[in-house]
């Protein structure tokens, strides 16, 4: 699976576009008030991936454990020190509504923290190569 983000920005556009594999989607994001870049920065894009992953994985595991789920919540933050530096103390938590046992539910969320995939690619902490013409 392939996926990848794109945003085009001029003083008359913001456009953002998402794919993963050839399945393409384009998302409201605006543009800064001044028109130079995004209204929601990186740092908040980052968190914002980091919830959305393992909230679709809570549901993905929760079907495969068979435990039904009524809603999730998920919060995710972190520090950012600085221009330049990297975020500190990132952290998350989940709330979920279901019928089912406490130790049901702790076991969901540790199986999930386990394989959410963007929560170990950053735990990973991978290389990112800029790629110039």
């Amino acid at each position: 699976m392939e996926i990848s983000a794109t945003v085009k920005n001029s003083p008359s556009n913001h456009e953002v576009v998402v794919r993963t594999n050839a399945a393409s989607q384009s998302l409201p994001i605006p543009p800064k008030p001044a028109g130079r870049g995004s209204a929601v920065n990186g740092g908040e894009f980052l968190m914002l991936a980091l919830a959305t992953c393992y909230c679709n994985d809570l549901y993905r595991e929760a079907e495969r454990l068979q435990i039904p789920l009524e809603s999730v919540e998920v919060e995710a933050s972190a520090e950012f020190p600085g221009v330049g530096l990297a975020a500190k103390n990132i952290r998350y938590r989940a709330r979920v509504i279901s019928p089912a046992s406490e130790a049901q539910i702790a076991e969901l969320l540790r199986q999930t923290d386990a394989v959410a995939e963007v929560h170990n690619t950053v735990r990973a902490g991978l290389p990112v190569e800029l790629i110039t013409p």
